[in-house]
Protein backbone atom coordinates (compact mmCIF):
# COMPACT_ATOMS: atom_id res chain seq x y z
CA UNK A 1 0.00 0.00 0.00
CA UNK A 2 1.51 3.32 -1.08
CA UNK A 3 1.84 6.20 1.33
CA UNK A 4 -0.30 9.33 0.80
CA UNK A 5 1.39 12.41 -0.59
CA UNK A 6 3.19 14.28 2.23
CA UNK A 7 1.06 17.01 3.72
CA UNK A 8 1.60 19.95 6.03
CA UNK A 9 1.50 17.70 9.12
CA UNK A 10 4.24 15.45 7.71
CA UNK A 11 6.55 18.38 7.00
CA UNK A 12 5.75 19.84 10.43
CA UNK A 13 6.76 16.54 12.05
CA UNK A 14 9.94 16.46 9.97
CA UNK A 15 10.86 20.00 11.00
CA UNK A 16 10.04 19.25 14.63
CA UNK A 17 12.31 16.21 14.61
CA UNK A 18 15.09 18.17 12.90
CA UNK A 19 14.79 20.89 15.52
CA UNK A 20 14.71 18.45 18.45
CA UNK A 21 17.67 16.37 17.29
CA UNK A 22 19.51 19.49 16.18
CA UNK A 23 18.96 21.02 19.62
CA UNK A 24 20.43 17.95 21.31
CA UNK A 25 23.95 19.22 20.55
CA UNK A 26 23.17 22.48 22.34
CA UNK A 27 21.59 20.66 25.30
CA UNK A 28 24.56 18.27 25.55
CA UNK A 29 26.92 21.25 25.63
CA UNK A 30 24.99 22.70 28.57
CA UNK A 31 24.83 19.34 30.34
CA UNK A 32 28.52 18.43 30.15
CA UNK A 33 29.56 21.84 31.47
CA UNK A 34 29.37 20.37 35.00
CA UNK A 35 28.10 16.79 34.50
CA UNK A 36 30.76 14.67 32.73
CA UNK A 37 29.92 12.74 29.59
CA UNK A 38 29.64 9.29 31.18
CA UNK A 39 27.13 10.45 33.79
CA UNK A 40 25.19 12.57 31.29
CA UNK A 41 24.92 9.51 29.04
CA UNK A 42 23.82 7.15 31.81
CA UNK A 43 21.25 9.57 33.21
CA UNK A 44 19.63 10.49 29.88
CA UNK A 45 19.41 6.80 28.94
CA UNK A 46 17.89 5.85 32.31
CA UNK A 47 15.22 8.55 31.96
CA UNK A 48 14.41 7.56 28.37
CA UNK A 49 14.38 3.84 29.24
CA UNK A 50 11.75 4.36 31.93
CA UNK A 51 9.60 6.43 29.57
CA UNK A 52 9.90 4.00 26.64
CA UNK A 53 9.22 0.97 28.85
CA UNK A 54 6.03 2.63 30.10
CA UNK A 55 5.03 3.47 26.52
CA UNK A 56 5.68 -0.13 25.40
CA UNK A 57 3.61 -1.59 28.23
CA UNK A 58 0.80 0.88 27.55
CA UNK A 59 0.81 -0.35 23.93
CA UNK A 60 0.57 -3.94 25.15
CA UNK A 61 4.08 -4.83 23.99
CA UNK A 62 6.44 -7.03 25.99
CA UNK A 63 10.22 -7.17 26.04
CA UNK A 64 11.68 -9.89 23.80
CA UNK A 65 12.65 -13.23 25.35
CA UNK A 66 14.63 -14.82 22.54
CA UNK A 67 18.37 -14.92 23.47
CA UNK A 68 19.32 -14.43 19.80
CA UNK A 69 17.26 -11.23 19.69
CA UNK A 70 18.87 -10.03 22.92
CA UNK A 71 22.35 -10.50 21.47
CA UNK A 72 21.40 -8.07 18.70
CA UNK A 73 19.75 -5.75 21.23
CA UNK A 74 22.98 -5.60 23.23
CA UNK A 75 24.94 -4.71 20.09
CA UNK A 76 22.36 -2.06 19.20
CA UNK A 77 22.50 -0.67 22.75
CA UNK A 78 26.28 -0.35 22.49
CA UNK A 79 26.57 1.12 19.00
CA UNK A 80 23.25 2.96 18.80
CA UNK A 81 23.14 4.60 22.22
CA UNK A 82 25.81 4.00 24.89
CA UNK A 83 28.97 4.54 22.85
CA UNK A 84 27.86 7.38 20.51
CA UNK A 85 26.12 9.29 23.32
CA UNK A 86 29.33 9.14 25.36
CA UNK A 87 31.57 10.07 22.42
CA UNK A 88 29.44 13.09 21.50
CA UNK A 89 29.26 14.24 25.12
CA UNK A 90 33.00 13.78 25.63
CA UNK A 91 33.70 15.66 22.41
CA UNK A 92 31.43 18.54 23.39
CA UNK A 93 33.24 18.98 26.69
CA UNK A 94 35.75 20.93 24.56
CA UNK A 95 34.32 21.62 21.09
CA UNK A 96 31.36 23.80 20.11
CA UNK A 97 27.92 22.25 19.72
CA UNK A 98 27.66 23.58 16.15
CA UNK A 99 30.87 21.83 15.12
CA UNK A 100 29.58 18.60 16.66
CA UNK A 101 26.40 18.93 14.62
CA UNK A 102 28.40 19.37 11.41
CA UNK A 103 30.59 16.36 12.21
CA UNK A 104 27.48 14.26 12.79
CA UNK A 105 26.07 15.47 9.48
CA UNK A 106 28.31 12.92 7.76
CA UNK A 107 26.59 10.04 9.58
CA UNK A 108 24.47 8.91 6.57
CA UNK A 109 27.66 8.61 4.51
CA UNK A 110 29.31 6.38 7.11
CA UNK A 111 26.19 4.22 6.95
CA UNK A 112 26.58 3.90 3.18
CA UNK A 113 30.22 2.93 3.54
CA UNK A 114 29.62 0.43 6.34
CA UNK A 115 26.69 -1.10 4.45
CA UNK A 116 29.09 -1.79 1.57
CA UNK A 117 31.50 -3.54 3.95
CA UNK A 118 29.03 -5.43 6.15
CA UNK A 119 26.16 -6.37 3.81
CA UNK A 120 25.76 -8.19 0.51
CA UNK A 121 22.87 -6.17 -0.94
CA UNK A 122 23.92 -2.51 -0.42
CA UNK A 123 27.20 -2.21 -2.27
CA UNK A 124 28.80 1.06 -3.29
CA UNK A 125 28.21 2.34 -6.79
CA UNK A 126 29.65 5.40 -8.50
CA UNK A 127 26.99 7.73 -7.08
CA UNK A 128 27.33 6.46 -3.50
CA UNK A 129 31.12 6.46 -3.75
CA UNK A 130 31.09 10.08 -4.91
CA UNK A 131 28.84 11.01 -1.97
CA UNK A 132 31.13 9.30 0.54
CA UNK A 133 34.16 11.00 -1.00
CA UNK A 134 32.51 14.40 -0.70
CA UNK A 135 31.69 13.68 2.93
CA UNK A 136 35.30 12.79 3.69
CA UNK A 137 36.47 15.96 1.95
CA UNK A 138 34.03 17.96 4.07
CA UNK A 139 35.38 16.42 7.28
CA UNK A 140 38.97 17.19 6.27
CA UNK A 141 37.98 20.78 5.45
CA UNK A 142 36.26 21.09 8.83
CA UNK A 143 38.99 19.58 11.01
CA UNK A 144 41.92 20.71 8.87
CA UNK A 145 44.61 18.46 7.36
CA UNK A 146 47.33 19.97 9.54
CA UNK A 147 45.33 19.23 12.71
CA UNK A 148 44.67 15.68 11.57
CA UNK A 149 48.42 15.25 11.22
CA UNK A 150 49.18 16.47 14.75
CA UNK A 151 46.08 15.14 16.56
CA UNK A 152 45.83 17.82 19.24
CA UNK A 153 43.30 17.50 22.05
CA UNK A 154 40.42 19.18 20.23
CA UNK A 155 41.18 17.19 17.09
CA UNK A 156 40.85 13.94 19.03
CA UNK A 157 37.52 15.12 20.41
CA UNK A 158 36.30 16.05 16.93
CA UNK A 159 37.31 12.60 15.74
CA UNK A 160 35.40 11.13 18.69
CA UNK A 161 32.21 12.82 17.49
CA UNK A 162 32.93 11.57 13.97
CA UNK A 163 33.36 8.07 15.42
CA UNK A 164 29.92 8.44 17.03
CA UNK A 165 28.53 8.86 13.52
CA UNK A 166 30.26 5.62 12.52
CA UNK A 167 28.63 3.92 15.53
CA UNK A 168 25.22 5.02 14.28
CA UNK A 169 26.14 3.58 10.89
CA UNK A 170 26.95 0.22 12.48
CA UNK A 171 23.66 0.35 14.40
CA UNK A 172 21.73 0.99 11.19
CA UNK A 173 23.06 -2.33 9.88
CA UNK A 174 22.28 -4.14 13.14
CA UNK A 175 18.70 -2.90 13.35
CA UNK A 176 17.91 -4.35 9.92
CA UNK A 177 17.84 -7.72 11.69
CA UNK A 178 15.42 -6.41 14.33
CA UNK A 179 12.72 -4.86 12.17
CA UNK A 180 10.31 -7.73 12.87
CA UNK A 181 10.23 -6.88 16.60
CA UNK A 182 7.51 -4.60 18.07
CA UNK A 183 9.07 -1.15 17.81
CA UNK A 184 8.28 0.32 21.19
CA UNK A 185 9.29 -2.82 23.07
CA UNK A 186 12.45 -3.02 20.99
CA UNK A 187 13.49 0.57 21.74
CA UNK A 188 12.68 0.10 25.43
CA UNK A 189 14.84 -3.04 25.48
CA UNK A 190 17.74 -1.31 23.76
CA UNK A 191 17.58 1.69 26.09
CA UNK A 192 17.38 -0.53 29.17
CA UNK A 193 20.43 -2.46 27.98
CA UNK A 194 22.32 0.75 27.22
CA UNK A 195 21.47 2.08 30.68
CA UNK A 196 22.83 -1.08 32.27
CA UNK A 197 26.05 -0.62 30.28
CA UNK A 198 26.62 3.02 31.18
CA UNK A 199 25.61 3.31 34.84
CA UNK A 200 28.59 1.26 36.16
CA UNK A 201 30.98 3.34 34.03
CA UNK A 202 29.46 6.55 35.38
CA UNK A 203 29.76 5.32 38.96
CA UNK A 204 33.36 4.20 38.50
CA UNK A 205 34.70 7.15 36.46
CA UNK A 206 32.69 10.16 37.58
CA UNK A 207 31.55 9.30 41.12
CA UNK A 208 28.37 11.32 40.39
CA UNK A 209 27.50 11.73 44.08
CA UNK A 210 30.58 13.93 44.43
CA UNK A 211 29.89 16.19 41.44
CA UNK A 212 29.19 19.88 41.92
CA UNK A 213 26.60 19.99 39.15
CA UNK A 214 24.85 23.23 38.28
CA UNK A 215 21.08 23.47 38.11
CA UNK A 216 21.32 24.22 34.38
CA UNK A 217 23.34 21.08 33.71
CA UNK A 218 20.96 18.89 35.72
CA UNK A 219 17.97 20.37 33.90
CA UNK A 220 19.74 19.80 30.59
CA UNK A 221 20.36 16.13 31.43
CA UNK A 222 16.68 15.69 32.29
CA UNK A 223 15.68 17.41 29.06
CA UNK A 224 18.04 15.18 27.06
CA UNK A 225 16.34 12.08 28.42
CA UNK A 226 12.81 13.32 27.81
CA UNK A 227 13.06 15.28 24.55
CA UNK A 228 15.67 14.08 21.99
CA UNK A 229 16.03 10.57 23.44
CA UNK A 230 12.46 9.47 24.27
CA UNK A 231 9.92 11.89 22.76
CA UNK A 232 11.76 12.26 19.45
CA UNK A 233 11.79 8.47 19.12
CA UNK A 234 8.00 8.44 19.35
CA UNK A 235 7.77 11.23 16.76
CA UNK A 236 10.08 9.22 14.52
CA UNK A 237 7.76 6.22 14.72
CA UNK A 238 4.79 8.38 13.84
CA UNK A 239 6.51 9.98 10.85
CA UNK A 240 7.90 6.70 9.48
CA UNK A 241 4.47 5.09 9.84
CA UNK A 242 2.89 8.00 7.95
CA UNK A 243 5.41 8.50 5.13
CA UNK A 244 8.06 5.79 5.24
CA UNK A 245 11.83 5.76 5.65
CA UNK A 246 12.65 7.65 2.44
CA UNK A 247 10.72 10.76 3.45
CA UNK A 248 12.08 10.50 6.99
CA UNK A 249 15.68 10.37 5.69
CA UNK A 250 15.43 14.07 4.79
CA UNK A 251 16.05 14.64 8.50
CA UNK A 252 19.75 14.19 7.66
CA UNK A 253 19.73 17.62 5.99
CA UNK A 254 17.87 19.38 8.79
CA UNK A 255 19.59 18.15 11.96
CA UNK A 256 23.06 19.68 11.34
CA UNK A 257 21.49 22.94 10.12
CA UNK A 258 19.44 23.29 13.30
CA UNK A 259 22.48 22.30 15.37
CA UNK A 260 24.66 25.04 13.86
CA UNK A 261 21.91 27.67 14.04
CA UNK A 262 20.98 26.99 17.67
CA UNK A 263 24.62 26.94 18.78
CA UNK A 264 25.18 30.32 17.14
CA UNK A 265 21.88 31.86 18.28
CA UNK A 266 21.76 30.68 21.90
CA UNK A 267 25.41 30.07 22.84
CA UNK A 268 26.82 32.79 20.58
CA UNK A 269 29.14 30.25 18.94
CA UNK A 270 30.93 31.57 15.89
CA UNK A 271 32.01 28.69 13.67
CA UNK A 272 34.98 29.53 11.44
CA UNK A 273 34.30 30.04 7.72
CA UNK A 274 35.66 26.57 6.88
CA UNK A 275 32.88 25.07 9.06
CA UNK A 276 30.19 26.44 6.76
CA UNK A 277 32.10 25.26 3.69
CA UNK A 278 32.44 21.82 5.27
CA UNK A 279 28.72 21.72 6.10
CA UNK A 280 27.83 22.51 2.49
CA UNK A 281 30.19 19.82 1.17
CA UNK A 282 28.89 17.19 3.62
CA UNK A 283 25.24 17.93 2.82
CA UNK A 284 26.06 17.81 -0.89
CA UNK A 285 27.67 14.42 -0.30
CA UNK A 286 24.52 13.17 1.47
CA UNK A 287 22.39 14.45 -1.42
CA UNK A 288 24.61 12.77 -4.03
CA UNK A 289 24.66 9.47 -2.12
CA UNK A 290 20.86 9.53 -1.91
CA UNK A 291 20.51 10.41 -5.56
CA UNK A 292 18.51 13.56 -5.05
CA UNK A 293 18.96 17.18 -4.10
CA UNK A 294 18.20 18.42 -0.60
CA UNK A 295 14.67 19.59 -0.10
CA UNK A 296 14.51 23.35 -0.44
Amino acid sequence: MSKPHPGAMDYALLLALGAIWGSSFLIIKLAVATVPAATTTAARLAIAAVIMYAVARHAGQHLPRDPKVWRLILLSALFGFALPFFLIGWGEEEIDSGLAAILMGAMPLTTVLLAHILTDDEKLNLRKGAGVTLGLVGLVVLIGPEKLATLGDNTVRQLAVTAAGACYGVNAIITKSLISQPRRALVASVMLAATAMTIPISLFIDRPWSLDASGLSVASVLLLGVLPTAYATLLMFKLVDRQGASFFSQINFLTPLFGVFLGAFILAERPPPNAYVALAIILLGVAVARGRKPAS
